[in-house]
């Protein structure tokens, strides 16, 4: 009995706690798509991912060529030649797999790009959100967008359109 009645005051004083916090909930991606410097970053790095596709391509197309000129061309070849040509073509097919791993893989170039123009972009809309937050006295801001498990958010909450007058953004 005496659990039953302290797990009821535990909830009562939470419930209480939580009512009286300020809190606002703002759609980060939709924020971020409207901002003009994101877009500037992304179409940048649109273009990066364009020309290094097309230099991986370029590059299987190399190593397909070589292929094709190594079984045309194997029954004329010596043991030697055979066995060079094909690590030759291995090595090959090696370095793009790692030019390609180095371009788009975890820790790669991409990545780096991205944070080298995305995060600034961001950082400046976080810094909207907090000076908002400030202003308005909140006491949590939550993302919409970010895939938590937000099931309903009431529309009065939603400060998203103020981040956008913060950022001078239409």
């Amino acid at each position: 009995m005496k659990k039953i009645l302290l797990s009821a005051l535990l909830l009562i004083g939470i419930s209480a706690s939580l009512a009286a916090q300020n809190l606002a909930y703002v759609d980060v991606q939709f924020v971020l798509e409207k901002m003009p410097s994101h877009q500037q970053a992304q179409t940048q790095i649109d273009k990066i991912v364009e020309s290094w596709n097309k230099e991986i391509q370029d590059e299987y197309k190399k190593i397909d060529e070589m292929y094709k000129r190594f079984q045309a061309e194997q029954v004329l070849l010596t043991d030697n030649d055979r066995k060079r040509r094909e690590a030759e073509i291995v090595d090959k097919e090696k370095a793009t797999r790692e030019l390609q791993k180095k371009r788009f893989g975890p820790n790669g170039d991409l990545l780096q790009k991205k944070q080298e123009l995305v995060k600034p972009v961001q950082d400046e809309m976080y810094a909207a959100i907090e000076k908002l937050a400030a202003r308005k006295g909140l006491d949590l801001v939550i993302d919409k967008s970010s895939g938590t498990s937000l099931l309903f958010a009431n529309p009065k909450y939603d400060i998203t359109d103020d981040v956008l007058k913060e950022l001078k953004v239409k």
